[in-house]
């Protein structure tokens, strides 16, 4: 997968080199472009907001560097058929490192678009593509959201900031290519790159190859409309507090029932909107029993038939 980040932060994106993302990276399964949106400015002050049409507080960012900006990342023609291959692009220069200190300001005779600083070996950009907004008027983002996005071959966010992006930016880009506004829930951020960061994580995870155990996506929260049971490891006992003896018994098919067991009733006493939308025909009687005692009635089905 390519992922694309445009920021007006690019030291924000340093822990992508860390952990599994990182080790992702290295074994070349993820080339990520981190692009600062400076770059695609052309005054002496490197502007990148201005004040709102129609009055109010704070600062709107404009949308000519964004528009430059998604001109050189999307590719030229990003709606290829099934199974054509994608012409390599000309190599382009590796993004240096980030700095501390300001990038020069723009020449005056510098190129209306300038060339997108590449990925060192990054594959070249495919039609399938997608634009994605981190903000608190996007869609929720969930478990299933990211599956979605995970099957995209290469990904542009967007990292707003101030009141937001001009909304020109957003309609013209949904011209030439799929754009996804995200918000991560009910509450606002300084500006898209912390929201980033967390949709990487939950979207990278879940790429072929990054995880030692793929087998582990199948009974983690969310992976099936439950949330997981709660987990324990050595020593047995600790500080007056044991393992339950059924995780000690080498009987996998109880423990399997227990860990069934476990994730129905916390569901439903922390999130019953979860339960309320499992279909009934996916619980057995067991498992009415077990909500039931939690106190949560399945509707539409008799749990005791």
């Amino acid at each position: 997968m390519r992922i694309d980040i445009v920021t007006i932060f690019p030291e924000y994106f340093a822990p992508l080199e860390l952990s599994l993302i990182g080790r992702a990276r290295a074994a070349g399964l993820l080339h990520v472009g981190v692009h600062d949106l400076r770059t695609w400015t052309a005054d002496v002050h490197r502007t990148v907001d201005d004040t709102p049409y129609g009055g109010g507080p704070g600062m709107v960012m404009r949308p000519e560097p964004w528009g430059q900006a998604l001109d050189a990342l999307v590719p030229a023609e990003p709606s290829v058929p099934a199974g054509l291959t994608v012409p390599a692009e000309p190599s382009v220069p590796a993004v240096p490192p980030v700095s501390a200190e300001p990038s020069a300001p723009a020449e005056p005779s510098a190129p209306a678009v300038p060339p997108v600083p590449g990925v060192a070996g990054a594959p070249a950009a495919t039609g399938s593509v997608r634009l994605v907004v981190p903000s608190p008027a996007g869609e929720p983002f969930t478990q299933a959201l990211a599956g979605q996005l995970a099957a995209d071959q290469h990904l542009i966010f967007a990292c707003g900031r101030y009141e937001g992006i001009d909304q020109r930016v957003l309609d013209h880009a949904a011209g030439r290519l799929p754009v996804t506004e995200v918000s991560l829930g009910d509450y606002v951020l300084f500006g898209g790159e912390v929201a980033v960061l967390v949709l990487l994580e939950a979207v990278v995870r879940l790429l072929p190859g990054v995880l030692g155990n793929a087998n582990s996506l199948a009974e983690e929260s969310h992976a099936n409309g439950l949330l997981e049971a709660p987990v324990y490891t050595k020593p047995a006992r600790w500080r007056g507090l044991e393992v339950p003896a059924i995780l000690r018994s080498g009987d996998h098919g109880r423990i399997s029932r227990w860990r069934r067991d476990q994730a129905l009733a916390r569901t439903a006493r922390r999130r019953p909107d979860l339960v309320a939308a499992l279909p009934p025909e996916s619980l057995d009687r067991r498992d009415g029993a077990v909500l039931a005692e939690a106190g949560f009635q399945v509707p539409g089905r008799d749990m005791a038939e």
